[in-house]
């Protein structure tokens, strides 16, 4: 990959209040935006939210009803071809040509990119090592895995070297190891000094990646923040307390007069804080009780309980966006 480049001054992206409808439907309501260089910003929202509007409008694939923006400093209504030679852009599904090879894709981006021949054949090696296909270059795409098409259609992406990558949903439908491959790719050229803007529907994903996340809901941005600042506004911390017999657990209920109780599991979940001091407390009391834990585990909000808080998403879009499964989540 290219060396790293020096963020410039100023955010990668900005906009502010971006409109836009289809006929008497709403979909960006003033929506404003700023996004440091060199970092990751997930837009979450529910299916039909605006996210992908949004990432159609930044990257001059449509047109605004109303708002400006600049990215990379260039202004996307005066300077569209700027703004088109700054970015990159992965969508939803991978756009290849599955009658060329993995070679021939990249080496046909690089000439519609107009890159010197010997520049363009170099970067094209350069990818297909990055990407780890290399081996497979000389055949053709129709035979590649999800996640192998989802890496070349990234490395078509990179080809110009783009200073913000939009990311639409980029790891939808690929297995848990392709999906952290993905993730190890987005967070180098985030170290190499690119920014990511991120679509997904992967809760999980936004919170390994992000520096910042705006939840879109009803054509607005309702909150951002770090993934902690997200978490942080969402009430449910709380400490859960596993006794070890019933006459243990009667005098913890004693102790703890305000915790919720489950009976049947012999615990007891205790509300409040989950810093240390709320922890030591906790401790204090059973101590001074006299009541041995089996075991404790503290509990905060997920990104999961921010969003459907946020978006009041209860019917209809429970799954626009969803944490992995345990059984699914990559380590």
């Amino acid at each position: 990959m290219p060396a790293s480049r020096k963020a410039p001054d100023g955010p990668a992206v900005t906009a502010i209040g971006l409109r836009k409808s289809y006929g008497t439907r709403t979909v960006l309501d003033g929506i404003d935006l700023t996004i440091p260089a060199g970092t990751v910003f997930a837009l979450l929202g529910p299916n039909g939210a605006g996210k992908t509007t949004t990432v159609e409008i930044l990257s001059t694939l449509a047109g605004a009803d109303g708002g400006r923006a600049q990215i990379a400093g260039h202004d996307l209504a005066t300077d569209p071809d700027g703004v088109r030679s700054a970015i990159g852009v992965t969508g939803q599904f991978a756009a290849l040509d599955d009658l060329l090879t993995a070679e021939e894709n990249l080496r046909l981006m690089a000439d519609l990119l107009h890159l010197p021949r010997s520049r363009g054949r170099a970067r094209v090696r350069e990818l297909l090592a990055r990407f780890d296909i290399a081996e497979a270059a000389g055949r053709r795409t129709a035979t590649f895995s999800g996640g192998m098409r989802r890496r070349l259609d990234l490395a078509m992406t990179l080809v110009g070297d783009p200073q913000v990558i939009f990311l639409d949903e980029p790891t939808t439908g690929l297995d848990p190891r392709s999906r952290r491959t993905m993730w190890d790719i987005v967070r180098d050229l985030v170290a190499r000094g690119t920014t990511v803007f991120l679509t997904t529907q992967y809760l999980e994903e936004a919170d390994q990646l992000a520096d910042r996340i705006a939840v879109l809901d009803g054509g607005r941005i309702v909150a951002e923040g770090t993934p902690d600042e997200l978490k942080a506004r969402i009430p449910g911390s709380h400490v859960r307390l596993r006794l070890t017999d019933p006459q243990g657990y009667a005098r913890a209920c004693t102790a703890f007069p305000e915790a919720s109780r489950d009976e049947e599991d012999l615990a007891l979940r205790i509300a409040g804080g989950a810093g240390l001091d709320a922890l030591r407390g906790v401790i204090a009391r059973l101590d001074a009780a006299g009541v041995p834990a089996a075991d404790f585990s503290v509990h905060t909000p997920d990104l999961d309980d921010v969003f459907f808080a946020l978006t009041g998403s209860g019917s209809g879009s429970d799954t626009a966006l969803r944490p992995f499964a345990a059984e699914e989540t990559p380590r």
